[in-house]
């Protein structure tokens, strides 16, 4: 069967950011494949972000300090691993320890909050706060960023950055 005849288009189309039409895809089994517009006559199955991993060297120690840092309860899953859920995306923490070293995010973990300051004093209270500059402003305060969002970033006790933001100031790229 072509790809064409095992897809059926939603009746419901909404209007997404600068009035472009949005259509969820769906498989026969009812399985969504992705919310995408029209490119050159064709639909798009846009892939959806789901699971970060990062990697730490003490899972026990790693599973208390996201809870403390977060706000929220992991869960530990088999393969020394532990799974907080942010939103629609799961935190995966790691531990590589028996096998090497953890090895850091390349990037930072960008989180959304809608009280940056009960984040903030979380990460004060576990002296984790970045020592580094962002843009000009010390990356460890709560500051508007020149592109607009209210943060302050983090690190984690295995290197690893991460980036608190508040929710209204998120800054997209899309106008």
């Amino acid at each position: 069967m072509s790809a064409k005849k095992s897809v059926k288009k939603i009746a419901t189309r909404r209007t997404g950011r600068g009035g472009k039409a949005l259509t969820t895809l769906r498989h026969r089994s009812g399985q969504a494949t992705g919310t995408g517009g029209h490119r050159g006559g064709r639909l798009e199955d846009v892939p959806q972000f789901f699971r970060v991993n990062i990697e730490v060297g003490d899972l026990a120690a790693a599973i208390e300090f996201y809870t403390k840092l977060l706000g929220i309860e992991g869960r530990v899953q088999p393969g020394r691993r532990s799974y907080f859920e942010c939103g629609g995306v799961t935190l995966q923490v790691v531990d590589v320890s028996s096998v090497r070293e953890p090895h850091m995010a390349a990037k930072a973990l960008y989180f959304t909050v809608k009280n940056l300051e009960a984040a903030f004093e979380r990460a004060q209270a576990l002296g984790c706060l970045s020592a580094e500059d962002v843009h000009d402003a010390r990356g460890g305060g709560i500051v508007v960023r020149p592109w607009g969002e209210r943060s302050f970033y983090v690190v984690d006790p295995w290197g690893n950055p991460l980036c608190f933001v508040e929710e209204g100031t998120v800054y997209t790229g899309r106008g």
